[in-house]
């Protein structure tokens, strides 16, 4: 198992967390779409990620300035999560800047 400085809530495989490292560290290097391309792999596998689902909000909101599309998928987050308070807030957040 990864061991990684936070608790595995969402049981994700030691693949998924190598993953979701991988993509996290090309997000801090700006490789966007090197980033985009391992989140969108996983959604592929897991379309219910939601730690991919999170990330994607953040590289969409964050780095892409697609404001919408990061609202969608934080939308999904809070339609599997509805307690999740920090997709909730960072969907507000980008619904400030997009067209809903």
């Amino acid at each position: 198992m990864s061991d990684g400085g936070w608790a595995n809530i969402y049981n994700l495989t030691d693949e998924q967390i190598n993953h979701l490292d991988d993509a996290e560290k090309k997000m801090e290097m700006h490789d966007l779409t090197g980033a985009e391309e391992v989140l969108l792999a996983m959604l592929v596998e897991d379309g219910e990620c939601i730690p991919v689902l999170s990330n994607l909000g953040n590289l969409y909101g964050k780095y892409f300035s697609e404001f919408e599309k990061a609202v969608e998928y934080y939308e999904k987050v809070l339609a599997l999560e509805p307690d999740n308070a920090w997709a909730r807030d960072e969907r507000r957040r980008y619904q400030r800047y997009s067209t809903y």
